[in-house]
């Protein structure tokens, strides 16, 4: 028994040893203890640009967030019905961004990028009929964790939503990304 308590001492001493609660803020380098050498971790900053990007995405994703729920209406612009190409045609129009109507115009636009590049703001394209040759259907980035892609777009079964690449349906009939930004 003495013996078991001795080592669960020994383990106990061992497992505090050296452990603080440390507290972190944004002025300050994140400090890291490897083996007694000291590491500075700086977060990336970004710059100027890059927050005028974020800000005009976040803008964008907003707007586009305010029609959830719209049902779906072919050619439709308004909270009483929108398409796909609608949906985003209008988030950017409000943000004082010109872009074309329809979605097989506006995949024509912009800068396309692979799909591990892809960030808020960025557009995804999608062909979703068996018969068409051409893009058919179009969605917003708004959110990406990881290799999971949120998108917003209009669904012609339950409008306005968001969707997430990972879905098989949107993974499969998923085209190329585009930054407009």
């Amino acid at each position: 028994m003495l013996k078991k308590t001795l080592c669960f001492l020994a383990l106990l001493m061992l497992v505090g040893c050296g452990s603080k609660k440390r507290t972190y803020s944004k002025s300050k380098p994140l400090v890291v203890s490897v083996e007694g050498s000291t590491e500075e971790i700086v977060p990336p900053t970004k710059t100027r640009k890059q927050e005028k990007k974020d800000t005009r995405a976040n803008a964008i994703i907003t707007t586009a967030l305010t029609f959830s729920g719209t049902r779906y209406k072919y050619g439709g612009t308004t909270k009483k019905g929108m398409d796909c190409s609608g949906l985003v045609f209008v988030s950017l129009k409000e943000n004082d961004i010109s872009f074309p109507r329809t979605s097989y115009q506006m995949a024509e636009q912009g800068k396309r990028i692979k799909l591990n590049e892809v960030q808020k703001g960025d557009l995804l394209y999608f062909k979703t009929s068996t018969r068409g040759k051409r893009i058919n259907h179009v969605g917003l980035v708004v959110d990406v964790k990881g290799t999971d892609i949120k998108f917003i777009h209009s669904t012609t079964s339950r409008g306005v939503i968001v969707s997430s690449l990972r879905e098989g349906y949107w993974n499969h009939a998923f085209v190329r990304a585009m930054r407009i930004l």
